[in-house]
């Protein structure tokens, strides 16, 4: 692709606190959705969700990430309405127990976002890269918040009914670079880049896009890795979500190697011991 539109930054600044890329993230998933499709459901109370949090600092998470709305493929929609309700005391209460921690909001709502940051919420993570909801960059250039620009092809309710492309890698090139060019004529530039793997790809599209992931790179800001139990591991290992540890473990890995800067993932520990060894190994002479 060779895009080099900019220098890698190796620090943001959001909402006041730094998000640095000088070695790699490990970003926790809390889901607080009845139906997401690996852990949804598993919270009865918001002391559950912040002991989860807890915990999940604890193994090594530097930033948090809490959704409100499935995002699995067939997953219904869910209102403003209803999200930021379902939203509004869990995000709250993580703010408030864990001050300096990192929190981002998984969201393609602008208005949801919008809500998310007045609570503060230091990073949006938009599966859809502003394409299902036109506000969505002017929302996260107005806060100047650090932004998930994930690519995603259709919406969660078609994304993997026959997901095409002519070259799946030049294709979310082209994406990007429209992208970017977009966000930087807002004056906004605080970009996390995210392939989106599993939205709206087959297997042999995910693996590409793996196989490929440093040329992402070239478009100088950092890659976010969302690999954690998802189909494209069980459907060449034959596991299931509940046994895909394993699998998912190897592919962070592979991540790492081919220029991941942040891991978002279900099993902190894990994630991190990979990426405490990965980043050991770099620095071996």
């Amino acid at each position: 692709m060779n895009a080099n539109l900019i220098k890698m930054t190796k620090t943001y600044l959001t909402n006041g606190k730094q998000l640095s890329f000088e070695k790699a993230q490990v970003m926790a998933i809390i889901n607080i959705t009845p139906d997401s499709f690996y852990d949804g459901g598993k919270f009865s109370s918001i002391t559950d969700i912040i002991k989860d949090a807890e915990t999940k600092i604890n193994a090594g998470a530097t930033i948090i990430d809490i959704g409100a709305a499935s995002s699995r493929p067939k997953a219904p929609s869910v209102s403003v309405k209803d999200e930021i309700i379902r939203l509004r005391e869990p995000l709250t209460k993580l703010r408030k127990e864990f001050p300096r921690m990192l929190i981002s909001i998984d969201t393609y709502l602008s208005e949801v976002a919008e809500f998310g940051i007045d609570l503060g919420a230091d990073i949006v993570n938009d599966i859809s890269g502003g394409e299902l909801d036109s506000k969505m960059i002017d929302v996260v250039a107005k806060h100047q918040i650090a932004y998930v620009l994930m690519h995603m092809q259709g919406t969660p309710q078609n994304m993997q009914l026959n997901p095409t492309y002519e070259n799946v890698v030049k294709e979310l090139g082209d994406f990007y670079k429209a992208k970017i060019a977009y966000c930087q004529s807002k004056g906004f530039e605080k970009l996390i880049i995210d392939v989106g793997f599993g939205f709206g790809k087959t297997v042999e599209h995910n693996f590409e896009l793996l196989k490929h992931l440093h040329d992402f790179t070239e478009f100088g800001f950092p890659i976010l890795a969302g690999l954690s139990r998802k189909s494209m591991i069980n459907k060449v290992i034959h596991t299931s979500p509940v046994t895909a540890l394993n699998g998912t473990t190897v592919l962070n890995t592979i991540a790492l190697q081919n220029g991941a800067n942040i891991l978002r993932v279900h099993d902190v520990k894990e994630a991190k011991q990979a990426v405490d060894l990965f980043e050991f190994y770099k620095a071996v002479k």
